[in-house]
């Protein structure tokens, strides 16, 4: 995989001998911004993994999300075979059920697909998301003894745009096409900010409110042993005067 400072070299030697300064300034600007930019986004935004269910089994994944983000998720299972004792594509007859939910546990998503299948969705509310597959067979545990794997890939935010495809609808050069992607990659960055705000801001209130329990839990044991030695004393004192040793 190529740098993206060394595309932009590339880019700007390619330029032709007349172009002005300032547009191979622009590129050298571009690329160093996209340096920084990808250097923060990476390892966030794509998840690709495979995992195995049995036919009834139903699993579920955690994913954090900012508000107002797109999310694709595509996937397509395969049956595992006795006789040749491999994973083969699935029967068209057996699908998948995917159920999203936001951090309030409000139905985003509730849909049927088929066996290889593409769903989508737009958060709405920052937080943990709950995606959740789960196969279409009707068969009861006791008799399905078949086994899925399940291959995800998740794409969040930016990563979601097909750039080449809107480059060739728009009909955008290599520098507009790369100055939308910073645009997005800005974007997707005040997204996850303002999820990490919120985020802090809900971790305060928290230990506010725990402290406050601490401090309101410590002055009622206080009281109450103050009380309990008060009546100890009393007690001891009636005792001591009806013994008649006081």
């Amino acid at each position: 995989m190529r740098s993206v400072r060394g595309e932009a070299a590339a880019h700007a030697q390619s330029a032709p001998a007349g172009g002005s300064g300032w547009a191979m300034a622009a590129l050298r600007a571009l690329s160093a911004a996209e340096a920084a930019l990808l250097l923060l986004l990476l390892g966030c935004g794509a998840h690709g993994l495979y995992f195995h269910i049995g036919e009834t089994e139903k699993r579920c994944f955690i994913e954090e999300i900012p508000d107002e983000t797109m999310v694709i998720g595509n996937y397509r299972t395969q049956l595992w075979d006795k006789q040749s004792e491999s994973f083969l594509p699935s029967t068209p007859g057996l699908g998948m059920h995917v159920e999203v939910k936001d951090p309030d546990g409000k139905v985003v998503l509730s849909r049927q697909y088929g066996s290889e299948g593409r769903f989508t969705f737009t958060s709405h509310t920052p937080g943990e998301h709950q995606i959740c597959l789960h196969s279409n067979s009707t068969r009861m545990a006791l008799f399905a003894g078949g086994k899925l794997r399940v291959h995800l890939d998740i794409q969040v935010g930016e990563h979601t745009n097909n750039y080449p495809e809107i480059a060739a609808k728009d009909k955008l050069t290599e520098l507009q096409l790369r100055a939308r992607q910073l645009l997005d990659q800005v974007e997707q960055i005040q997204k996850e900010q303002n999820y990490q705000r919120y985020r802090e801001e809900r971790f305060r209130m928290t230990s506010e409110s725990t402290n406050q329990r601490v401090l309101w839990w410590s002055i009622a044991q206080t009281i109450i042993l103050i009380l309990t030695g008060i009546w100890q004393m009393r007690h001891l004192k009636s005792f001591f005067e009806a013994k008649k040793l006081v």
